[in-house]
């Protein structure tokens, strides 16, 4: 038997930078408040260290780590996981 994918809408970010984790992670469901200068230093230090190292996520299947470039798609049961560039340009086109 055949089988094909049914359409459904997704959400995605793509983790294109150090700028982009915080939105990211907000995405995710994580609360991101940094009120004070010693905090953002952290921060900074944080995110300089995600973007060499990768973003690892929680999923179904066990944790998995995103890398630079991947995008980070909610799916439909609102569970995140990360995909390569390429399989996302396959497989998702933008409705906005």
């Amino acid at each position: 038997m055949k089988y094909i994918k049914k359409p459904i809408v997704i959400e995605a970010m793509e983790f294109l930078n150090e700028r982009s984790i915080k939105g990211i992670l907000r995405f995710m469901g994580q609360k991101v408040e940094l009120n004070c200068v010693r905090a953002d230093e952290a921060f900074s230090d944080y995110c300089s260290n995600v973007v060499k190292e990768g973003i690892i996520i929680p999923t179904l299947e066990g944790n998995m780590r995103a890398s630079l470039g991947d995008y980070i798609i909610k799916g439909i049961n609102s569970e995140f996981y990360p995909c390569k560039p390429d399989i996302f340009e396959k497989t998702y086109e933008s409705i906005i």
